[in-house]
């Protein structure tokens, strides 16, 4: 069982520097997928949107402006308090999306206890994947004793497929 830690949020879609408009979305972290972030937004349209992106672009974009390309975050005041501003970008339109700096600090927070920084690697179950993928195969015959003849390598290296070219080289 993985851990998923989740939280409800109001953001506001900046929609010039005096108008903003609510949006309800859900932030959502689970820990099999330690190196992400979701974001759902839901825009009263028949599906909500989603956005997934590095946790660590987000981490970062609390303390300062960081990313580029299709997700930028940074933090900032507004009317005295603190937001962190996200943009996106997409070919369906870009957003601004303001976002209340305590909360999304604490469930980040929440997120980095899961999931400590520099863990993530561990979470993904690569090890284990990898030494099933390199693990001694049943469906396999085993490996021939040293002179009793030829050696694994030497049956890799031999062509499956006979030649049109003869022994010395000279087309038959």
């Amino acid at each position: 069982m993985h851990t998923v830690v989740e939280r409800e949020l109001e953001l506001h879609l900046v929609l010039s520097p005096e108008h903003s408009i609510p949006v309800p979305a859900r932030l959502s972290y689970r820990a099999d997928d330690p190196y992400a972030v979701r974001i759902v937004f839901h825009i009263g349209s028949d599906r909500p949107v989603s956005w997934a992106f590095a946790r660590e672009l987000l981490v970062e974009g609390v303390f300062r402006p960081c990313g580029h390309g299709d997700v930028r975050v940074w933090p900032t005041k507004v009317g005295g308090r603190g937001v962190v501003l996200m943009a996106l970008s997409s070919p369906d339109g870009d957003a601004l999306l303001e976002a209340p700096a305590a909360q999304l600090t604490a469930w980040l927070e929440r997120t980095l206890r899961v999931v400590p920084p520099g863990t993530e690697a561990g979470r993904l179950g690569i090890d284990a994947d990898l030494a099933e993928l390199l693990a001694p195969s049943p469906m396999l015959p085993a490996p021939l004793d040293q002179g009793a003849g030829p050696s694994p390598d030497d049956l890799w290296l031999r062509d499956p497929w006979p030649s049109d070219e003869s022994a010395d080289g000279e087309q038959s």
